[in-house]
């Protein structure tokens, strides 16, 4: 039995933990006290060589998925195209909109500040608070992701590591904020820069958080190929080794503009290209879209995010046949608790696929 099933069968038999009320508005904030991973669920399943760090998000060791029957996946919503001038106020970002910038000046100065009091707010990691306890789950996770794109005196680096995708089952698992948490912790290191891309080109949620407006050129312009190159698209940031991707124009051919030569082009450009670089890839769930296996295709590495006693063990398993065998799947297990700990914390969560991308409206 692999990891990742000695992962998914503990994962079935943890129902016992409480689900703690949690703000429509404001998750409540992270604590040291957070879960273990689904590694832990599953008892010594960990291979040697990793430390399993004390924490919600703890990283999986990585392993490729075994074969069980496969369930096709929902296929991907219809979206209508939208045009770059019809922008949408209520895809704005969180906190005071008195701060929130236009789509021309971020296009002229490929500029876009993060503002951190609003993501602390909503448990996201910050530079802002580098002790905090989610600051330390995270250098949990990231750890063994460096590692596999480095290699080490025992394992070889993997054939592009430097892509790394986070993705979910469902909606609500917390992949967003793990995906963006994730590319400000690697953001942090002292010798790592970071592009984050929001490859959720349906929803964009994760621009959306940052404060980017949703009708900001990125990913889907560049693979239309409207004269827009990679180069041109790519956000600096207040976080100096962060640079951000959006999502770009709403498309309705998204899916097939994801599985195109330009995108596999653009893939091994981004990966070879900006080989020093590390990216980060916000993906939408595997079980709701047909673009997160198109994107895992590409994929050097893949931090597959379940939610305890939400995501159920049938819809895990079917998301990781999504994923090919020959990729390394890590698994965070997110809004858990230790078992001998009464108390019970949750981490934000910033997905939501009962929205459609212009509706705007709270992180539910």
């Amino acid at each position: 039995m692999s990891i990742i099933e000695k992962a998914v069968s503990a994962l079935g038999k943890g129902g016992d933990a409480e689900n703690s009320a949690k703000d429509s508005t404001v998750p409540a904030a992270p604590s040291a006290d957070e879960a273990s991973t689904v590694e832990r669920a599953a008892g010594d399943a960990a291979e040697p060589g990793v430390e399993p760090g004390a924490g919600a998000n703890e990283a999986a060791e990585q392993g490729a998925a075994s074969a069980v029957e496969r369930a096709p996946a929902p296929a991907a919503p219809v979206m209508q195209p939208r045009r770059r001038s019809e922008a949408v106020e209520a895809n704005a970002p969180y906190g005071d909109g008195n701060r929130r910038q236009d789509v021309a000046t971020i296009t002229r100065d490929k500029y876009i500040k993060l503002h951190f009091e609003d993501l602390r707010q909503m448990g996201i990691l910050t530079p802002s608070v580098p002790r905090s306890a989610i600051a330390e789950e995270f250098r949990t996770i990231k750890r063994p992701l460096l590692t596999n794109i480095a290699g080490d005196d025992l394992t070889p680096p993997i054939k592009q590591g430097n892509l790394i995708m986070v993705t979910s089952a469902l909606e609500g698992d917390g992949k967003t904020f793990t995906s963006i948490s994730l590319a400000i912790s690697i953001a942090m290191e002292q010798d790592k820069t970071v592009l984050f891309v929001d490859a959720d080109t349906a929803k964009a949620e994760a621009g959306r958080v940052l404060g980017i407006p949703s009708d900001c050129p990125g990913l889907i312009d560049v693979l239309e190929g409207r004269d827009t190159q990679l180069s041109d698209v790519i956000l600096h940031t207040n976080i100096d080794k962060l640079r951000i991707l959006p999502a770009g124009d709403l498309h309705t051919h998204a899916n097939e503009l994801l599985a195109s030569e330009r995108m596999r082009q653009l893939m091994m450009e981004m990966s070879e290209h900006y080989s020093d670089r590390v990216l980060v890839f916000d993906s939408p769930p595997l079980l709701l879209t047909t673009e997160a296996s198109v994107l895992a295709s590409f994929m050097g590495q893949i931090v597959f995010v379940v939610s305890a006693d939400m995501t159920p063990q049938h819809a895990v398993t079917q998301a990781i046949e999504h994923i090919g065998e020959d990729k390394m799947v890590g698994m965070v297990l997110n809004r858990a608790r230790r078992r001998t700990n009464p108390y019970y914390y949750t981490y934000g969560e910033v997905y939501g696929y009962g929205r459609d991308r212009d509706s705007g409206g709270e992180i539910v």
